[in-house]
């Protein structure tokens, strides 16, 4: 098996790979061709897969070539039925929406397709067996050793409040996802809820700055500064303590592929307000929290207010959302299923 990371930077696709196959080679022996540092062993290149592609698998009757973008696909294809290796190509697509032209063409050449939702796999064709994306639910838990939340290690020179309660945002900066919703609507509930504040982590481009600037500058002009903040680019265990220290995770997504935060806010025990993009629906419900029509600034800022109003509910909605992350969407059972398919194909 070879896995495919033809992306030199660090993307949610790449991420998935990162923790997927160290749990996936528990069970079988994967290589990755990797274009994109993700500091993984068992890389393979040009020289090994051109020199071993054509001789026998040890096990079954063909390797599988698990492609994630459409170039590794082409590739696949390439080995499989230019050079006549012995090749099953595998394409995982997250994408809630049909695929363009060119991407159909190469997805109707696959041996096998993962959808990752049932939303995904609408789109694709009949063949295709979903597998829903997983988070570790090991490393992404509830802090069940203290009372009182942990203080991110990044933040413990400038502290954030935790006299205050926080209101949490995931991803990165930009109009995609729905960062100028989500700072309106704070906007419109904060002022008559004075013990909540709210955070957004992620990266914002160089090419999003401005759209950061004029954000920034709303907040200031509503007097919100100090209750608004933006952390930047945290490392994963610093998200992952900010999860934690949230009583409210908010994704407001205007467009998503499948969309991981929500459900690692689950697996730490976090309530979340979606809106209804990528596979969102499919995971959100009264149970965990809520979901809004996305796009719609007034119904996410009357779900918010709702939400943060009533104390037992959100206390409840913790451990339900928790449970629901561990037992449909744990890493362990994405990675399982995978090696499942891959026997099934190999022969």
């Amino acid at each position: 098996m070879v896995v495919t990371n033809f992306h030199a930077r660090y993307t949610g696709v790449s991420a998935t790979i990162q923790a997927l196959v160290p749990l996936q080679r528990r069970q079988c022996s994967i290589g990755v061709w990797d274009w994109g540092r993700l500091e993984l062993s068992g890389a393979v290149g040009w020289k090994g897969v051109l020199s071993q592609g054509w001789s026998k698998p040890q096990q079954g009757h063909f390797r599988i070539w698990h492609a994630r973008r459409d170039i590794e696909i082409l590739m696949g294809l390439f080995l499989r039925s230019v050079l006549g290796q012995p090749w099953k190509v595998l394409f995982t697509s997250a994408a809630p929406k049909p695929p363009g032209r060119w991407l159909s063409w190469l997805i109707g050449r696959c041996d096998a397709v993962i959808a990752t939702s049932d939303r995904s796999a609408d789109f694709l064709p009949c063949r295709s067996v979903v597998i829903n994306h997983g988070v570790d639910t090991d490393f992404y838990s509830p802090n069940l050793y203290s009372s009182k939340p942990d203080m991110p290690l990044c933040l413990r020179a400038n502290p954030l409040n935790l006299d205050q309660q926080w209101i949490g945002a995931f991803g990165r900066i930009r109009l995609s996802k729905g960062t100028d919703l989500l700072v309106e609507a704070l906007l419109r509930v904060l002022p008559d809820y004075p013990g909540f504040s709210a955070f957004f982590t992620g990266l914002c481009q160089e090419k999003d700055q401005p759209f950061l600037d004029n954000l920034r500058s709303k907040i200031a002009a509503h007097n919100l500064s100090e209750r608004i903040l933006f952390l930047g680019d945290l490392d994963r265990k610093s998200v992952r303590d900010l999860y934690r220290t949230c009583v409210l995770a908010v994704a407001a997504s205007r467009s998503e592929g499948f969309g991981l935060t929500p459900l690692e806010a689950m697996a730490c025990g976090t309530p979340v307000l979606t809106s209804m993009a990528g596979a969102w629906p499919q995971i959100v419900d009264s149970r965990v929290g809520e979901l809004f029509q996305t796009g719609n600034v007034d119904e996410l800022a009357l779900k918010m207010a709702d939400l943060i109003s009533d104390q037992s509910r959100l206390a409840e909605l913790g451990p339900v959302a928790r449970a629901r992350a561990v037992d449909h969407y744990g890493l362990a059972l994405e990675a399982n299923s995978i090696n499942q398919l891959y026997v099934g194909l190999a022969g």
